[in-house]
């Protein structure tokens, strides 16, 4: 499938200065997330189609606790960006992530979304990762099914080695207010400054 090997698991042990009771309640909250994941689709080109295909009968996304697609960020907690992000596309993308609630995670399909691919032009992001936080990249130009859910499988087993007592695992990564993909929520929609439209209209009149 182009991917790397299956990572080793790793057991779920107690370590450093954590108490037992708090590393097994790490295990059944970790447990608990890792096979109830609700899937936010972001599907922009053809690898929402092998998405698509992923969440259908034949590879069934339940069988991962993931049957219920959520198309409303507050209502989701993995982020599955399928396809090529426009620069026009990327504050979009970018709110929505900032509207999900924690914990959340965020899955990269395809070569598009983790590299920009062959689109290595002025109009498309070179990787979702220069926006928000990715956790799992999945390859392919697009992803068969089968990669999809290896991604998935490998997101379960991050979620699984998590733990509380971590402060640095729900940071939330703050946008540069001097930076062109920043744009504040009061602001942004599909077709926001500075993006403008195809001819670079500024719709404030500025």
């Amino acid at each position: 499938m182009g991917l790397s090997p299956r990572p080793q698991s790793t057991p779920v042990h107690q370590g450093g200065d954590e108490p037992w009771v708090a590393t097994r309640l790490d295990f059944l909250v970790n447990w608990s997330r890792a096979n109830s994941l609700w899937p936010m689709p972001f599907g922009t080109a053809c690898c929402a189609i092998e998405y698509m295909a992923t969440a259908a009968a034949k590879f069934d996304l339940a069988r991962f606790g993931m049957e219920r697609q959520s198309f409303s960020p507050r209502q989701a907690d993995v982020l599955i960006c399928a396809g090529r992000v426009p620069f026009k596309l990327a504050p979009v993308l970018r709110r929505i992530w900032q509207q999900m609630p924690q914990p959340k995670w965020a899955i990269a399909m395809g070569a598009c979304a983790s590299t920009g691919n062959m689109f290595d032009n002025y109009a498309v992001v070179q990787g979702i990762d220069c926006i928000i936080p990715v956790d799992v990249y999945v390859p392919g130009c697009p992803p068969r099914p089968e990669g999809l859910m290896y991604g998935i499988m490998m997101l379960q087993e991050k979620v699984m080695r998590e733990r509380a007592a971590d402060v640095s695992l729900r940071n939330e990564m703050t946008p540069d207010p001097t930076s062109k993909l920043y744009i504040p929520p009061s602001l942004i929609d599909e077709i926001s400054e500075p993006f403008g439209n195809s001819v670079h209209q500024q719709r404030s009149g500025l």
